[in-house]
């Protein structure tokens, strides 16, 4: 209001200066200015007052770099819009309301490179008088949020060592998750699909057993997301993507286990993916505070991967004492002299156990 308040003055001054030389002619640009920044502060008064700011979000839940479309919707009660700018972070500069009309709407198109709740404060419109002597600030709309989720990259390997589609595998499963779950034979149960009959056993002797599988929990693949130490965020948010792509890629692949920082059991993640949406949305929260639980790791029976947002110094022993399956150290960047597995979110991942990992340190 600061130039209404000017000009109201510097009418007030020429109406004073005519009254004192008796300079008649000036009463007329003094009654204009005064005219002028009353009529400017009105309008201004008038046209925020009828103002209605609304705002819709397309979408609550977004991945990284995808579009999430906002739409800002200006109306007035009034006969037509003042003039004015519709203001907003997420705007490259303001967008200007053409007065006359009732409704005014400005689309934008966001996008969030990064991972995690993204507070959308209120849009603001600044209205103000033709002649630029009056404005005030409106904000509406409410404020919103979008959780930006952590985008899934392709799992790549070397030439030679798979399709380039996935992990190294045997019938679309890890190389290390092979074989694991076999615990035995028992005597057959009636009832007893034909895929565990041990057929060879009964070739042999004339009696018919079946294999015992251990639980399943115990020997899926199990992936491990450790965020600590991260050098920034860069390293960390390549972590929490390599995450999320293994566990997508292998709970398709026939299912897997994902253990994040606090939890004391891993969430199980189906083929059909019913419990991704939960671990997705943790995934995109995640910081580099809290460690995972490794109680019971050393004795897991499956396939371990260990995603490290910093190469540790010395693995954690559960993945270098591994009684079964396999263990992988997943980590942000290359590990000199050591030859990748497979890489996945600019990450590149090694194998800890195994003759493979053996021949390669020797």
């Amino acid at each position: 209001m600061r130039p209404a308040v000017v000009t109201a003055l510097l009418g007030l001054v020429l109406a004073l200066t005519a009254a004192t030389f008796d300079a008649e002619p000036l009463y007329v640009p003094a009654a204009a200015f005064v005219l002028l920044a009353v009529g400017a502060v009105a309008w201004v008064h008038v046209g925020s007052r009828r103002l209605e700011i609304a705002r819709t979000v397309s979408a609550r839940r977004v991945l990284e770099d995808d579009t999430v479309r906002i739409d800002i919707r200006v109306r007035t009660r009034s006969l037509a819009l003042p003039a004015g700018l519709i203001e907003d972070p997420l705007l490259p500069a303001p967008a200007a309301i053409g007065a006359g009309r009732r409704t005014a709407t400005v689309v934008i198109d966001a996008r969030f490179a990064r991972r995690g709740r993204k507070r959308l404060v209120e849009p603001s419109v600044i209205v103000r008088d033709p002649f630029g002597l009056a404005m005030r600030v409106v904000q509406g709309g409410g404020e919103a949020e979008v959780l930006v989720l952590p985008r899934i990259a392709k799992v790549v390997t070397p030439p030679g060592e798979g399709d380039g589609t996935g992990l190294a595998a045997r019938r679309g499963r890890p190389s290390v998750a092979a074989e694991v779950d076999l615990d035995g034979l028992r005597p057959h149960r009636p009832g007893a699909p034909a895929s565990r009959m041990y057929w060879p056993a009964l070739a042999r002797s004339g009696e018919l057993v079946e294999r015992r599988l251990r639980a399943d929990t115990d020997t899926r693949p199990l992936v491990v997301l450790d965020p600590r130490g991260a050098a920034g965020d860069a390293p960390l948010d390549a972590a929490v993507r390599a995450a999320a792509s293994l566990a997508v890629h292998m709970a398709r692949d026939g299912g897997c286990a994902l253990l994040l920082p606090g939890d004391r059991r891993p969430t199980v993640l189906e083929p059909t993916l019913a419990a991704w949406e939960h671990a997705h949305a943790r995934l995109a929260v995640v910081t580099g505070v809290r460690g995972p639980n490794l109680a019971g790791l050393a004795n897991r029976r499956g396939p371990v991967f260990y995603v490290a947002a910093a190469a540790p110094q010395r693995p954690p022993r559960a993945l270098t004492h591994a009684p079964g399956g396999g263990r992988v150290l997943v980590i942000p960047g290359t590990m000199a002299g050591r030859r990748a597995i497979f890489t996945v979110a600019g990450c590149a991942a090694y194998e800890l156990s195994g003759q493979r990992a053996a021949a390669e340190v020797a």
